[in-house]
C-alpha cells in the first residue's frame, strides 16, 4: 500500500486509498480527535473534496468512518481546501479534505484538520499510530453526511470579498484558467464582484494536474495563446484544492510563487515573514519585515509562525514557493479585519498581486521586474524511485569531496544549507538546490541565477547530473 503522510497530508494511489485505507485514516484521526482533547464523540467532522474522479468515493468512505467513530459527518462538498479550513475554524470544527492537490489524476490524498487548524507532525504520527492498531478492521460503509456545502463556501466568499476596496480592479481584463480547480467558479465570482471582466478559459470535466510551483510547458504554452487572444491583463488559476495561485503575467508568462507571496507581504504591511528555504534568496531585501526560514512543508510555516507570536510578534504571515499563504495575524488591508488563516490560500495573493498591479497602473510584468529578485526556475524528475533519491541525498551529503564532485560539471562550491534538501551556493553566485519529494516519487531542482537564460541552463544541468546518478 502506497499511503503515507508527505509534506501536506496524506497521500497515495488511489486505488490504495479507497475502501478500507480512507476508512481507517479518517476513523483513526477520530480516535486521536478524542484521545487529544480536541473534539468528543457526537462533535462534528467536517469532509470536503476536490473534483478528482476519486474524490467522492473517498469522501465518502471517510464519512462513513466518522460516523462509525461515534462524530457527526459534515458534508461540505467540493470547495477549496482554504474554504473548508476558515469554516471549520468557525465552527471550531475538526475537518478533512479529500484531495491529491497537484498531483496526477491516478493519486490522491486527504488533509487533516484539528478545530484550531492544521494537524501538525506529531498528531500525523499520532493518527499513523492509531491506524496501526486498527489495521484488519473491516472497513466502514460508505454514508453521506449533513449537507453544509453552501454555508461553506459562503463564509469563505464573505471573506475574500472584504480583501480589497469596493471595485478595486474595475476595468481589469482577467482570464481565469478554470480546468479542473475547486477554486473556478469562486473566482469568477470574486473577481466580478470588485469590478473586473472576467473570461473562462479552458474548462475540464477530466482531472488536469495543475503544479503551480513547476508550471508544465503544455499549460504555459496555453496560457500564452490566450493572453495574445484576448489582451489579458493577467490569467489567473490555481492548482487542484486551490492551496496555491496561479497568476500570469500579460504576456501568460507564470509568476513565481514566492514572488506572489512577497507582493502579499507588501500589500499587507506584514512585520514578520516565515517561508521555506526554497524560496527565492531576494526576499530579505524586498520588505520592511523579518524573515524566518524554514523546511518545505505548511507544517513547518506555521510552526514558525506560531513561534514568533508566542514571542509577541504582530503582523505574522508566511508563505511557500509554491506560493500558497498563510496568515497566522489578523489583517486589516481595507476597510474590514479579516481573521488569521493559518492553512494555504490562494485567494488572498491573487487578489493582492492583482490590486497592486490595478492601483499602481503597472502592467504585470513591470510589477514583477521591479523586485529585481534573482531569476528562480525548478522542475522534478518524475518517476524517480524514492530510494534512489534517498541515495542521491545521502551520496551528496557523504563528504565535501562527493559534492565536489558532482558538481564540478556546473561550478565550485561555496556554501551549502542542509535545512531541507541541499542549497548549494556556487562561488559565481548561483544557486543549485536538490530535494526529494515528500509527497510522490520525484526529485526536485531549484536554481537561482542573474538572468532567465543563466537559471534554464542551470535547471537544465542540474536535472542531468540527477537523471545520470547511479547509486553504488
Amino acid at each position: 500500500m502506497s499511503v503515507k503522510f508527505g509534506t501536506s497530508g496524506l497521500r497515495g494511489l488511489s486505488t490504495d486509498l479507497l475502501g478500507e485505507p480512507s476508512s481507517l485514516y479518517a476513523k483513526a484521526f477520530c480516535l486521536h480527535l478524542q484521545e487529544a482533547g480536541h473534539a468528543k464523540p457526537g462533535d462534528p467532522v467536517l469532509v470536503g473534496q476536490d473534483y478528482r474522479q476519486s474524490s467522492p468515493a473517498i469522501a465518502a468512505n471517510c464519512m462513513g468512518a466518522i460516523a462509525e467513530a461515534g462524530f457527526t459527518p459534515v458534508d461540505c462538498g467540493a470547495l477549496p481546501t482554504p474554504a473548508l479550513a476558515f469554516y471549520g475554524l468557525k465552527r471550531k470544527a475538526a475537518s478533512l479534505m479529500v484531495t491529491g492537490s497537484h498531483i496526477p489524476a491516478d493519486r490522491n490524498g486527504i488533509k487533516f484538520y484539528l478545530p484550531t487548524g492544521e494537524i501538525t507532525k506529531e498528531d500525523e504520527n499520532a493518527i499513523s499510530a492509531f491506524a496501526e492498531k486498527l489495521k484488519g478492521a473491516p472497513a466502514a460503509a460508505p454514508q453521506e453526511g449533513e449537507d453544509e456545502a453552501s454555508e461553506a463556501l459562503a463564509g469563505f466568499g464573505a471573506r475574500c470579498t472584504a480583501i480589497l476596496p469596493d471595485e478595486a480592479l474595475s476595468g481589469m481584463r482577467i482570464g481565469v484558467y478554470q480546468h479542473s480547480t475547486v477554486a473556478r467558479d469562486l473566482f469568477i465570482a470574486i473577481l466580478e464582484h470588485y469590478g473586473a471582466e472576467v473570461t473562462p478559459l479552458g474548462f475540464s470535466e477530466e482531472f488536469i494536474p495543475v503544479d503551480t510551483e513547476a508550471v508544465s510547458p503544455e499549460t504555459v504554452t496555453r496560457l500564452k495563446g490566450w493572453a495574445g487572444e484576448h489582451g489579458f491583463d493577467a490569467i489567473i488559476s490555481a492548482d487542484g484544492d486551490a492551496d496555491r495561485p496561479l497568476v500570469a503575467d500579460e504576456t501568460g508568462t507564470p509568476l513565481r510563487g514566492d514572488l506572489i507571496g512577497l507582493m502579499t507581504a507588501n500589500f499587507l504591511g506584514a512585520k514578520v515573514v516565515v517561508t521555506p528555504v526554497t524560496s527565492n534568496s531576494g526576499i530579505e531585501k524586498n520588505g520592511d519585515f523579518e524573515v524566518i526560514r524554514t523546511e518545505v512543508g505548511s507544517p513547518y510555516v506555521i510552526a514558525g509562525m506560531e513561534k514568533a507570536i508566542a514571542e509577541g510578534k504582530e503582523g505574522v504571515m508566511g508563505f511557500e514557493a509554491n506560493g500558497g499563504l498563510l496568515t497566522g495575524s489578523p489583517f486589516r488591508p481595507a476597510d474590514e479585519t479579516i481573521a488569521a488563516l493559518p492553512t494555504r490560500d490562494c485567494f488572498l495573493p491573487v487578489l493582492s498581486a492583482l490590486y497592486l498591479a490595478h492601483r499602481d497602473k503597472r502592467r504585470m510584468s513591470e510589477l514583477a521586474k521591479a523586485y529585481s529578485l534573482p531569476v528562480a526556475d525548478a522542475d522534478r524528475i518524475k518517476d524517480f524511485a524514492q530510494a534512489r533519491s534517498a541515495a542521491l541525498m545521502e551520496h551528496l551529503r557523504a563528504s565535501g569531496e562527493n559534492l565536489e564532485a558532482f558538481l564540478a560539471p556546473v561550478g565550485m562550491v561555496a556554501e551549502t544549507s542542509d535545512i531541507d534538501g541541499l542549497r548549494v551556493a556556487l562561488a559565481d553566485g548561483r544557486i543549485i538546490h536538490f530535494r526529494p519529494s515528500g509527497n510522490a516519487p520525484e526529485m526536485r531542482c531549484y536554481v537561482e541565477a542573474s538572468t532567465a537564460e543563466e537559471a534554464a541552463d542551470l535547471l537544465k544541468q542540474g536535472l542531468g547530473l540527477i537523471e545520470n546518478f547511479k547509486p553504488a
